[in-house]
């Protein structure tokens, strides 16, 4: 398998979204953890609304335990 210029610029990219994911779901837990919950709005415009960084944020967040909620309840709480 051969990668262009192009796909590994792609690569790096999304290895820089997954990184800006991590530290910010750090702070989502920090918040959390003040105040009990953090709503999919504030998560969406602390990632600038990078679709991509939101998802991998609320992705990083379950799999620390967290609840993320669903459409319905649009939170994400501490598991208890």
């Amino acid at each position: 398998m051969r990668f262009t210029d192009k796909g590994i610029q792609k690569r790096k990219e999304f290895d820089q979204c997954r990184e800006i994911a991590k530290t910010l779901s750090s702070k989502m837990e920090e918040k959390i953890n003040q105040t009990g919950q953090v709503g999919w709005n504030e998560i969406l415009e602390s990632a600038e609304h990078d679709e991509l960084v939101y998802k991998l944020t609320l992705k990083y967040l379950r799999q620390d335990g967290y609840d993320i909620g669903d459409w319905k309840r649009p939170l994400v709480v501490k598991t208890t």
